[in-house]
């Protein structure tokens, strides 16, 4: 019953012989010879116009006032936590369906994560789950939100824009700031969609973007904050810049900092991604469509953006019966040369989260048990 399907799946993309992967970087000669002026420059590493350069054209395409490239998507969202004050000993409230990063951010912190339930329309943090833990379980204390049965602070809140569909962020901002909530937007997989015209990432305190070698643009790694707080992002670039103090000569630092600024080169190469993201993201759209007219008469459900979302559709994502004919789907879809993929497992499922509090998470569960990762390449 597949094999019609994954033969559509290689005709989208030419019908190769070679596996035809998740989703492939695309690069052309303005990206090598802009990486190329870089290196004759010899300002590779985390000195050089093309970082502010990237920043400004970062805060220009978003909309938002300030941003700070990092070396990661993982250190931006480690420093946006640490900027929001979320100290060892808090909780922070996230989504177990998620890449382990934003987890893990959380953790470096010496704070501990907190999964809530997410929406099926959305794939991301669910503002009635949320909503009904917190009266429930919690309680505002003196500007402070307190998990009862621990007595612990929940400082932070966390939604993931699974797969650049973005979360109902108005409620979202509407709850944390009724508790007391600094609200972080992990927009690593959204850069270029828009909850009711307005950029994801730009809803919360501080959001971050990711552009990894498999995001909608890449420099091979590279991550960003976005920030409307102007004095917050001259603490996030200080921070990422090992606290260095400005001095001519000088190595004087305060206080501990981390080594998570974008190099150089990095930058260079986003700057000339950035010039093709909009064409990726017509391209991602007219993919979702062909799919949308390939599964149409199917048994499954192709995951689409809900109201007042425009997703970049950076990953597409197909929704079959159970876990038996997703495992079945993967399998046949492999054999095949397709590379399709499940979700990642839910972060408290994994070892080390498994003690970790969380809500109701059925939706979660179901959802990871049916979902498959189309090949979402840009096709030109």
């Amino acid at each position: 019953m597949f094999e019609p399907y994954i033969a559509a799946i290689r005709a989208l993309f030419g019908d190769p012989i070679d596996p035809i992967p998740l989703h492939a970087p695309w690069f052309d000669q303005e990206d090598e010879d802009a990486v190329s002026a870089c290196v004759r420059s010899t300002f590779v590493s985390s000195i050089g116009a093309e970082i502010s350069g990237f920043e400004a054209d970062l805060a220009a395409y978003t909309g938002a006032a300030h941003a700070v490239a990092t070396v990661n998507g993982t250190a931006a969202l480690h420093t946006a936590l640490l900027l929001a004050d979320v100290r060892p000993g808090d909780l922070v409230i996230t989504q177990s369906f998620s890449f382990i990063a934003t987890a893990n951010a959380i953790t470096y912190t010496g704070a501990r994560p907190l999964f809530i339930d997410i929406d099926a329309e959305t794939l991301g943090l669910s503002p009635k789950a949320l909503r009904g833990f917190l009266d429930n379980a919690c309680e505002v204390k003196e500007g402070r939100c307190i998990h009862r049965a621990s007595g612990k602070r929940i400082k932070a809140c966390v939604p993931m824009h699974s797969f650049g569909t973005c979360v109902h962020m108005p409620e979202l901002v509407a709850i944390c700031k009724e508790h007391h909530l600094a609200l972080i937007e992990d927009a690593a997989e959204a850069l270029g969609s828009t909850i009711h015209d307005r950029h994801a990432g730009t809803w919360g305190l501080i959001g971050t973007l990711s552009f990894n070698g498999n995001k909608i643009i890449t420099c091979g790694g590279g991550g960003a904050l976005l920030f409307e707080d102007g004095d917050l992002a001259k603490k996030a670039k200080h921070l990422t810049t090992q606290a260095k103090l400005p001095h001519e000569w000088a190595f004087s630092h305060d206080p501990v900092g981390y080594n998570y600024r974008m190099p150089n080169l990095n930058a260079a190469l986003a700057r000339s991604q950035m010039s093709k993201l909009h064409g990726n993201i017509n391209a991602k759209r007219d993919l979702h469509e062909r799919y949308r007219t390939m599964f149409a008469d199917s048994p499954w459900t192709l995951h689409e953006e809900p109201d007042g979302v425009r997703s970049n559709y950076w990953l597409n994502a197909l929704l079959l019966s159970d876990r038996k004919e997703r495992d079945a789907f993967l399998k046949e879809s492999h054999k095949r040369g397709v590379l399709t993929r499940p979700a990642w497992e839910p972060g408290h499922t994994l070892p080390m989260y498994t003690d970790d509090i969380r809500g109701d998470l059925r939706t979660t569960m179901d959802v990871h048990d049916r979902l498959v990762n189309l090949p979402s390449s840009v096709i030109r």
